[in-house]
């Protein structure tokens, strides 16, 4: 039986640092066929002369395009367009993966012509010392117990819009998926349901997972065939520290393109926070708190 082709794509940007690392997972993973499909947004370092040093260690085509910076969501959505293969794995410039990460993920992904996403547990590299990143773990670490109704487990068929109807969808942590890296996508999603969010940059892998859920079943590997690296310049810092706020657009995606496949909690949420009756209400009592406030300033001079 032919084998779907695999493209591993590494959107990058100056990661000097750590894409040797990322570049040794990627040709040292046991399945085949496989293509490398590099995205660079300018990078200003070595980045892409490390990534060129990999073209004569491995069999595998390692393809390599420069993309005019424009957000995370276009080099991300750039790598994909560029991509030849049935299915995407993304690896990110700070990450690695086991050797045996796609060949497990597609093993899993061709049960079933449905199955738009697998995803695995993820190992984590981070400094011991800091606690901030071993706080990060203990609220991050098992997303897949995050899900109120629905049980996941390994091996285990999830049909998307069962998990789009739980309860704790919104709940914290919104992301119960985990990091592209974490993740084998089937390339026809894109053609269903778009790319990724070129407005968002905290939650453009969350917003993307659920809409795919829509229409497709999602697989969980109970082992972790992924390694996600914290550090102060990961884009999940730098964007924390800029203090993005982008709540709002998130929800409004929601709101917007799922409203009708989640639980009734999560409707009234966003009912009443976009809805032009449900905002109603919290209008009026907005205008007689203003009210309120005046007449109480106009009494207290005279």
């Amino acid at each position: 039986m032919n084998k779907p082709l695999v493209s591993i794509c590494i959107p990058t940007y100056n990661g000097q640092k750590f894409i040797a690392e990322a570049m040794d997972a990627a040709i040292k993973q046991t399945y085949r066929p496989l293509e490398i499909v590099v995205s660079d947004d300018a990078s200003k370092d070595a980045t892409l002369e490390i990534i060129k040093s990999f073209q004569n260690k491995t069999d595998i085509p390692i393809h390599i395009f420069t993309h005019k910076p424009s957000g995370i969501g276009a080099n991300w959505n750039h790598s994909i367009k560029k991509s030849n293969g049935e299915y995407i794995k993304f690896l990110f410039q700070d990450d690695t993966m086991e050797s045996n990460c796609i060949e497990k993920m597609v093993k899993y992904a061709v049960k079933s012509n449905n199955i738009g996403l697998v995803y695995s547990k993820r190992n984590f590299i981070y400094n011991e010392n800091d606690k901030k990143n071993i706080e990060w773990i203990k609220l991050f670490g098992n997303l897949h117990l995050r899900w109120h109704k629905n049980n996941i487990v390994d091996g285990k068929i999830n049909k998307g819009v069962d998990l789009l109807k739980d309860d704790s969808l919104l709940s914290f942590p919104e992301n119960k998926i985990g990091e592209p890296t974490a993740v084998l996508l089937k390339k026809e999603v894109f053609e269903k349901v778009g790319y990724f969010s070129e407005n968002l940059r905290q939650t453009l892998d969350i917003e993307f997972w659920y809409r795919l859920m829509k229409h497709y079943d999602i697989i969980f590997i109970d082992t972790k065939l992924v390694s996600f690296r914290l550090h102060e310049m990961q884009t999940t810092s730098v964007n924390k520290n800029e203090k993005l706020n982008e709540e709002d657009l998130f929800l409004k995606s929601m709101y917007d393109n799922l409203f009708w496949k989640l639980s009734l909690s999560t409707k009234i949420k966003l009912f009443f926070k976009f809805h032009l009756i449900g905002r109603f209400p919290k209008k009026v009592f907005n205008l007689a708190k203003r009210i309120k406030r005046k007449l109480l300033l106009t009494s207290g001079n005279s």
